[in-house]
């Protein structure tokens, strides 16, 4: 067995990217307080073909080279925008039609095996801050929570670790 190179991954270039179809997922980085862990949402959203990236309070925006070293230049080919108020960012993705999911341990939350994606839904997905969560105003307002089953002494994944598990599993649910 040979890894391939990166002629024959034949990936498409940024403007490409930028013009083919996107999972209709957007995620939300509510006060998010790594770079790096900013950078790496970047990436698994471009290697998921997401369609947004929305980042919310502190969460830092590019361009930076903390978030750089990370995203390896997929803050370019990845739509995204700040909004310093994270209650406005998601009423105004539910007005425009999304399903708003939080991604965090709560009650009554579903467990993430157990989702089905719907394909004709447009979601939101919200991560929260690496000690805090998901933002308690923010979760008055979600149409359901997902949880990620856990067996370890840790309370939670890393938040980066949490946005490529989630993402993989929406996509497959939608796409395969």
């Amino acid at each position: 067995m040979e890894k391939l190179s990166m002629d024959q991954l034949n990936r498409a270039d940024i403007a490409t990217f930028k013009t083919q179809e996107k999972t209709p997922i957007t995620i939300v980085l509510d006060n998010v307080r790594s770079m790096h862990n900013v950078g790496s949402a970047f990436r698994t959203a471009d290697g998921f073909a997401i369609e947004k990236i929305i980042l919310c309070g502190i969460t830092a925006t590019p361009p930076h080279r903390e978030i750089e070293k990370t995203a390896l230049g997929a803050t370019q080919s990845v739509a995204w925008e700040h909004n310093k108020n994270n209650v406005d960012a998601i009423l105004s993705l539910k007005k425009q039609g999304y399903k708003i999911l939080a991604i965090e341990q709560a009650d009554n939350s579903t467990f993430l095996q157990d989702f089905t994606a719907d394909v004709t839904e447009k979601y939101a997905l919200v991560f929260g801050n690496e000690v805090h969560g998901v933002d308690d105003e923010i979760m008055k307002l979600v149409d359901a929570c997902i949880e990620i089953p856990q067996f370890g002494t840790k309370h939670s994944f890393n938040v980066s670790v949490t946005i490529g598990i989630v993402l993989w599993d929406m996509l497959r649910k939608m796409k395969f």
